[in-house]
């Protein structure tokens, strides 16, 4: 038997959160509870290795509307996020971390939000970031420069993965060819209307971050990589600059043996190798952008893999490349 529709699904990415889980459970549950609508809440297990599979499955026996969603290795966070996404059932799909940085609480605003201005996606903007470190600060607003140079103005400032999408916008998400996208650009470019809400960004309740320095340099490179060719279009440019730079030299080399001041076959040497080796810079710049075309093209394997579900409608579902695809196509 089908069950109904959610009118609120809620997403939540977990890797080694036992000691966080119960606080989290307790400010999320009364948040939700206090709707008085149907909604569930969906924990993307990825790949735990401490006590947040046990804690969800003790969670879930007095938690009807949690449903638990185990990957079977861990595969980041952003893949997490969308393995969530794309099995959420409810009419509006809220992602948010279990760390409770970002405050359950917010939720009800974002939803008001959506439906009073009938918005497809809504931003959760962190207004204050005063409890991070300066570091973190400084390298989180460099990050936000940089997408929003490359990617646009459409992408909000301070705007991380907490936020609302309508289920048009997640249908709009599953129809994306990409296997790992990064949702902070991706939902942006999709173009539905959106809105945004400040809040008070709070310290971690609990256990430690899962986005240490190299795991946020990662995000950074992925974000430009996969959603821009502009560092391969770097290379081009270092190609004509050396060009430049190239014939500036050959100009300063044969004045210079006109002068008579150069050791014997020095200035053809010289001259070979410059003009050689940004010709090949070059070239290989203008290859790499069809290099890229075509790697962003065929890269098809799978972002995640799912071990289970606890929701019974979704054992009539297979999944195999992060979309489901009804078991009646494996007869």
């Amino acid at each position: 038997m089908t069950r109904p529709e959610p009118a609120l699904s809620v997403v939540v990415p977990m890797f080694n959160e036992e000691s966080v889980l119960p606080l989290f459970a307790r400010r999320l549950r009364a948040v939700l509870d206090a709707l008085d609508e149907p909604y569930e809440v969906l924990a993307v297990d990825d790949g735990s290795t401490d006590g947040t599979a046990p804690g969800l499955a003790g969670l879930r026996a007095r938690w009807p509307q949690l449903r638990v969603l185990r990957l079977r290795r861990n595969s980041g966070h952003q893949a997490a996020l969308v393995a969530g996404l794309l099995r959420a059932r409810g009419r509006y799909v809220v992602s948010i971390d279990a760390d409770l940085q970002d405050p359950p609480e917010t939720i009800v605003e974002l939803l008001r939000r959506a439906r009073a201005d009938d918005l497809d996606v809504v931003y959760a903007i962190r207004a204050d970031r005063s409890r991070d470190t300066r570091f973190k600060r400084w390298t989180a607003a460099g990050y936000y420069r940089l997408v929003r140079r490359l990617v646009g103005k459409q992408v909000p400032a301070q705007a991380g993965d907490f936020r609302l999408l309508s289920r048009a916008a997640v249908e709009a998400l599953r129809e994306l060819p990409e296997r790992s996208p990064v949702l902070r650009l991706v939902v942006p470019w999709l173009g539905f209307p959106s809105g945004e809400v400040a809040y008070q960004r709070e310290e971690r309740a609990a256990g430690r971050t899962k986005y240490p320095l190299s795991r946020m340099a990662g995000l950074a490179a992925e974000s430009v990589t996969s959603f821009s060719a502009a560092p391969l279009r770097v290379a081009t440019w270092l190609g004509l600059a050396g060009v430049v730079i190239c014939g500036v030299l050959v100009v300063v080399t044969v004045v210079a043996w006109l002068a008579g001041v150069t050791v014997t076959g020095w200035p053809s040497l010289y001259v070979a190798i410059l003009f050689l080796g940004a010709l090949q810079l070059l070239c290989l710049g203008l290859l790499g952008e069809y290099v890229a075309r075509i790697y962003t093209a065929v890269q098809a394997r799978p972002a995640y893999f799912v071990a289970n579900d606890t929701d019974a409608d979704a054992d009539a579902a297979v999944i195999t490349d992060g979309r489901a695809e009804l078991a009646d196509s494996l007869r």
